[in-house]
């Protein structure tokens, strides 16, 4: 198993350039008077696409061969609209397996950037088994989610540009929190912040019932959730850890939190409140985990993703309804 590195992620830097977004580090007052300490969000729903999935989907599609003509790709949405977009910049073909119940929103982006969307039920169903038919059957090149060397790069991108707005703005993090799900996010960005800040406490983020990470994180080894779990936060809800992703986390993180839906909701209207940016409730996890106290942010600076903003207007209207 060839994990990624430091190098490979400015290989990503360079070959996404063109085509990404460099977010913005944000920062309210009244946030870090709420919390008591200083928070710093990397606002991952002004990429575009609207989430972080776009980073790892451009370095993934603009590394193919040019005989690549096709891709197929599975996905709750983010990485799904990701791939759609990135592959028809490139001129290529996308075939997305999304799950029935995937928000309308996300669906309806997938199919606006050009990708060619094949449901399944992602209770009975293998969504890994069903893209590797699809990529067998139709000659197509598949693109995974968080188990492929150049999406995890692709998302670590985060992690460089933090580390360089930090070191340009003279400011030492005490920790970073981020969301978990398959783990690529935090898997690519512990390697671009650790590699500049290597005392950086990183701490990972998941919605209750779907902890496979901290629990893995506990064991030493990776363990699944219960397939009858259930959470608002789709984005984030996998299986479980990914081989490559774990093998790169349980090196990098410290600890992980666990949140509820109804303080990732808070999370979202907290964002939008404080912020004016807005998440969707599994990309705003991580932000959840300090505004619940799950995690510690009085008198330390802290990183925050917010990964993602792809929400629903029935969705965040039942977040902004908490305030």
């Amino acid at each position: 198993m060839i994990l990624p590195t430091y190098s490979d992620l400015e290989a990503a830097v360079e070959r996404t350039a063109p085509h990404i977004v460099q977010t913005p580090l944000l920062e309210s007052p009244l946030l870090n008077r709420l919390v008591g300490g200083r928070v710093l969000v990397k606002a991952e729903p002004l990429q575009k696409t609207g989430s972080f999935k776009f980073r790892g989907a451009s370095n993934a599609i603009w590394n193919l061969p040019d005989h690549v003509t096709h891709v197929v790709a599975y996905s709750s949405g983010n990485h799904a609209a990701a791939v759609a977009a990135a592959a028809t910049s490139r001129g290529i073909i996308s075939t997305i397996i999304m799950p029935e119940d995937a928000p309308a929103m996300k669906v309806a982006n997938t199919k606006a950037f050009g990708g060619q969307v094949v449901t399944y039920n992602r209770y009975t169903e293998n969504r890994e088994e069903i893209g590797a038919e699809l990529a067998k059957t139709q000659g197509a090149t598949l693109i995974p989610p968080y188990e492929y060397l150049p999406v995890i790069a692709g998302q670590g991108t985060i992690g460089i540009e933090i580390a360089n707005h930090l070191t340009e703005q003279n400011i030492i993090p005490d920790q970073l929190i981020c969301c978990t799900g398959g783990g690529g996010l935090i898997a690519g960005i512990s390697i671009g912040i650790h590699q500049h800040f290597p005392d950086l406490d990183i701490i990972a983020a998941e919605p209750e019932g779907f902890d496979d990470f901290k629990r893995s994180l506990e064991l030493g080894e990776r363990v699944s959730n219960d397939p009858d779990a259930r959470s608002i936060c789709d984005a984030i809800i996998t299986p479980m850890p990914g081989e490559m992703t774990f093998a790169i986390n349980k090196a990098h993180v410290k600890s992980a939190a666990v949140v509820s839906d109804d303080e990732a909701l808070m999370a979202v209207a907290t964002a939008w409140q404080y912020l004016k940016c807005v998440a969707e409730p599994g990309g705003a996890v991580a932000l959840a985990a300090i505004l619940s106290g799950k995690v510690e942010a009085k008198n330390k600076t802290s990183i925050v993703i917010v990964s993602g903003g792809n929400i629903d207007q029935a969705m965040f209207t039942r977040a902004l309804n908490m305030l």
